[in-house]
């Protein structure tokens, strides 16, 4: 399922996954999405969408079911992203509804085997309430607090805020039933930036080992916050942000022994162009949270969704420069004034990259050139830099990387034009780049000593 794109006899190539909604109960992993035709263009734009579902016991067999939440009704223009909660032998999956005013309503459907659901009435059960955007009112997710109440947080925007156009919050709603729901409050306002682009989208909020977490998406981007109590106050960690936007709107569910499994997508890049902006609607992207020891969060691969288990390569390192002597399975740098650079050739389209980068004393920059050819003419440079803390990908970027002085694994994946990155199973960044073809991987050092070992190519499964 890692990068899963609907697909089938029943679905033209033009079908998408949206926003994931994953949950959890009785030891089954459910994956909620949002079924996406033609990247938001479903129904003249208004989306479209509806809501599809796939389940699992083990993330690696897994099942696929009829359309949860489908559109059945002239008026409902889009079934949107909300969440599901478990209470009473019963189903509830609370979710939005765009009208084609584009205004955004809230709906409720209910169900006794989690497969099967059928909406409520009224329906929509609840509006926009005053002093809050009509066009901004959609994400419900619904969780059950220490009090017994239940509550709700949605997707909103203040349209009279002391600031101007930055009142994009997360509205408080409680019920004692979960099925009569009294406004609150906002619970959080970001104030991240201007208009719709400000509006914090896909709430997610859990407990974990002591810690809560709430997560959102600004502009796509997962952002998250930290409190010790599930209604805050929120603290914003110094990187608050988990991977990169190509890993849109990651929400979570628990799964095994105290782990939990993040979902979100990466969209195609317009026109097939590097430059080009990403499109909404894509593939599914799988992350594992990791919590360190100061609560703070980082991601990681999945294991059991890992697609290189095929037997290494057999390639063959070119040196290219001075500066860098060995194999196809380790490369050493020695190179303090100059930019080096090594190259493995006839890698396949579709492949995983493992390796440790070991590098010694004031080493600037090193990394890895993808999708390479020529003596280094063209390639996607994935580049480590100790010093600022910083991994960038051909021009995604995350920050607050610390170990990078330091012995650490590096895991890559080569998918079409999905290309995606684990540092020491603590961060990860993910990238679509679908112009350069080459098949030269390069391994370069830009000042400084770094050893390259273990490295190991597998074409993915």
């Amino acid at each position: 399922m890692q990068y899963f794109k609907p697909t089938g006899n029943y679905l033209p190539a033009d079908f998408f996954l949206g926003d994931c909604m994953p949950f959890a109960h009785d030891g089954s992993f459910h994956l909620f999405y949002l079924l996406d035709e033609g990247h938001h263009k479903g129904l003249g734009g208004l989306g479209g969408h509806q809501w599809a579902h796939a389940s699992t016991s083990d993330l690696v067999h897994w099942a696929h079911h009829p359309l949860a939440l489908a559109i059945d009704a002239e008026w409902e223009c889009s079934i949107c992203t909300g969440s599901v909660f478990y209470h009473d032998d019963t189903y509830h999956a609370f979710y939005a509804t765009r009208l084609r005013d584009w205004t955004q309503h809230l709906g409720h459907a209910i169900s006794r085997d989690g497969i099967h659901f059928e909406k409520t009435t009224p329906n929509p059960f609840a509006a926009p309430p005053p002093g809050y955007s009509p066009v901004d009112y959609r994400d419900p997710f619904v969780f059950q607090g220490d009090d017994g109440y239940f509550h709700m947080l949605v997707t909103s925007r203040i349209t009279d805020y002391p600031l101007h156009d930055r009142g994009g919050c997360l509205l408080h709603l409680t019920s004692p039933d979960l099925w009569n729901w009294t406004v609150v409050g906002p619970l959080l306002i970001p104030g991240a930036d201007r208009g719709g682009a400000g509006v914090p989208e896909c709430p997610d909020l859990f407990e974990w080992n002591g810690w809560y977490y709430l997560l959102f998406g600004i502009t796509l981007q997962t952002h998250y916050r930290m409190a010790r109590h599930p209604l805050g106050p929120w603290r914003r960690p110094l990187v608050d942000v988990l991977d990169t936007r190509f890993c849109a709107v990651m929400k979570t569910a628990p799964f095994g022994d105290n782990r939990r499994i993040g979902v979100g997508w990466a969209g195609p890049r317009d026109g097939d162009l590097d430059s080009g902006r990403m499109l909404w609607g894509g593939n599914a992207v799988f992350r594992e949270l990791v919590q360190r020891n100061d609560g703070t969060l980082g991601t990681r691969f999945v294991p059991e969704l890992a697609l290189g288990k095929s037997e290494p390569l057999p390639l063959t390192m070119t040196p290219l420069t001075p500066g860098c002597q060995g194999d196809s399975r380790q490369i050493a740098f020695d190179t303090p004034e100059t930019l080096a650079v090594a190259a493995l050739d006839d890698l396949p389209r579709s492949a995983q990259i493992r390796c440790r980068a070991e590098p010694t004393g004031d080493t600037a920059r090193f990394g890895l050139g993808l999708r390479g050819q020529g003596a280094f003419a063209e390639h996607y440079a994935l580049t480590i830099d100790p010093a600022l803390r910083t991994v960038t990908l051909a021009g995604e970027r995350i920050e607050g990387v610390v170990g990078l002085d330091e012995p650490f694994a590096l895991e890559i994946n080569l998918y079409n034009d999905i290309i995606d990155v684990c540092i020491d199973g603590q961060r990860t960044l993910i990238n679509r780049l679908p112009e350069l073809q080459g098949n030269r991987l390069f391994f370069f050092c830009d000042g400084g000593a770094v050893h390259f070992t273990e490295i190991a190519i597998c074409a993915l499964c």
